[in-house]
């Protein structure tokens, strides 16, 4: 039996009880004096509705997560479990291999070990859905059972709605403040681990970073991220903004100036289509296409070191993805300056391009810093584009045709090695991500300090 019955029954049921309390709502307004009942029939129905359907929905979702959990324990504890080895790669892969079996997705187990469990987890499959599905039913008969036993003439099913959802809306709002505090508690907790072998000092004043990953016993020298943020700054918060404020500024500018209705429903859809080309493809662009191009560049100007992986490569695609992002806040905020102002300053003899430089870019200033700003934190977090493109040696350099490394990459590369969890360079990735973490969090916070500061009222 399918674990989306539950899923089903909610939705079924909720319909129907919101089709019987709609009628019954009905049923009162014609015996009411005037016709007139507190709230309207279509408030009985979701309230009558939503207490059926949330108590199914909720257990639905409860039970999908734990019901593998409770099948596997019963596997265990049967007699065919018995000559399972007691851990292990083994073990776990003999029970996938029934349990794959026995949801229908293989015909037969690979593994000889495997098949006397298949029949063991299909029973356990059909007792905990069928466990699934009674709970289920019971929940919404007593959600049924709560809501019609309220349903009355004068009763405020519309207050209770709005209360429903101002909780579910409070919620929502939540859920972005607790994932923010969960990832920054992580960071911090991991962070502080990785201190108590490194130093805060000799991390984030040194200029050397070099971490084994196979070590338990760290060296201070190894661990300066100096360099690693030097890259990130120098790749993502220059480099790339040389190459998108004035493209993306000018295309704003373009746009809701000088372009005709036509071309602007035909260029701003293809410059926001920049904005969702994967940056895994960005990345095979700047590495078979740029950097080369760049490596080729840098010789022809005397520079013979010129690698074929650069800064420059990395920062320049990487300039050309977040130009949707500076453009379209341009663009909004531009287009927020009343034309009054546009008016008046034509009126007084000023051309277009005065009017452009001395009213509206002025005006629209804010936004345009703040579209900077949030900008720059998408490029510094960027990971894939410096994969491929600046390549891993954390150089300390000014010279934009060498390769150079960025924080993001080298959290990947300590966490996706071979080193333990335990060991210091995989905590050290935690120190990489909460200073990078406090760095983005500045930036956002200082995009919307200007913009609060310097918004103007315009009627």
């Amino acid at each position: 039996m399918s674990s989306v019955i539950p899923l089903l029954l909610a939705i079924g049921l909720g319909l129907a009880g919101w089709l019987v309390a709609r009628a019954r709502a009905w049923r009162f307004r014609r015996e009411a004096p005037g016709g007139k009942i507190p709230s309207l029939p279509i408030h009985h129905a979701w309230y009558a509705g939503l207490w059926i359907g949330l108590p199914m929905l909720a257990f639905a979702a409860l039970w999908r997560g734990i019901s593998g959990n409770l099948v596997l324990q019963h596997v265990l504890s049967s007699p065919d479990a018995a000559a399972l080895p007691a851990f292990g790669l083994r073990r776990d892969a003999i029970l996938d291999e029934a349990r794959v079996v026995a949801m229908g997705l293989a015909d037969r187990a690979l593994i000889p070990e495997a098949q006397p469990l298949v029949e063991t987890f299909r029973e356990a499959m059909a007792l905990y859905n069928w466990i699934g599905v009674v709970v289920a039913l019971l929940l919404g008969l007593v959600g049924a059972y709560w809501a019609f036993t309220r349903l009355k003439p004068n009763f405020g099913a519309r207050s209770r709605i709005e209360s429903g959802v101002l909780v579910v809306l409070f919620v929502a709002s939540t859920v972005a403040i607790l994932t923010t505090l969960g990832i920054f508690g992580t960071l911090v907790f991991e962070t502080v681990r990785f201190f108590g072998m490194v130093s805060p000092v000799d991390f984030l004043l040194g200029t050397h970073w070099g971490p084994d990953p196979m070590s338990m016993t760290p060296d201070p020298a190894r661990y300066g991220s100096i360099p690693l943020f030097w890259g990130t700054i120098f790749i993502g918060a220059i480099i790339a903004m040389i190459v998108a404020i004035p493209l993306g500024l000018m295309s704003a500018i373009y746009l809701t100036q000088y372009a005709s209705p036509q071309a602007r429903k035909w260029i701003k859809p293809a410059l926001e289509i920049l904005a969702g080309v994967p940056t895994v493809v960005y990345g095979y662009f700047a590495a078979l296409t740029v950097a080369p191009a760049v490596r080729d560049f840098g010789v022809a100007i005397g520079i013979s070191n010129a690698s074929s992986e650069s800064a420059l490569a990395a920062g320049m695609v990487m300039g050309i993805m977040i130009i949707p992002l500076v453009s379209s806040l341009a663009d909004d905020s531009i287009s927020a300056v009343p034309q009054a102002m546009r008016d008046g300053s034509l009126a007084m003899g000023a051309t277009t391009n005065e009017t452009i430089r001395r009213v509206l870019i002025p005006a629209a200033l804010p936004g345009i810093v703040a579209g900077v700003m949030l900008a720059i934190s998408r490029a510094i977090g960027e990971t894939m584009i410096v994969v491929m493109a600046a390549g891993a040696a954390a150089n300390l350099t000014a010279n934009p045709f060498e390769a150079m490394t960025t924080v993001t990459f080298q959290i990947v590369a300590m966490l996706t090695g071979e080193a333990s969890l335990e060991s210091p360079a995989t905590l050290s990735a935690f120190a990489l991500g909460l200073v990078l973490f406090m760095i983005t969090l500045a930036l956002n916070v200082i995009a919307l300090r200007v913009v609060k500061r310097f918004r103007e009222a315009y009627e």
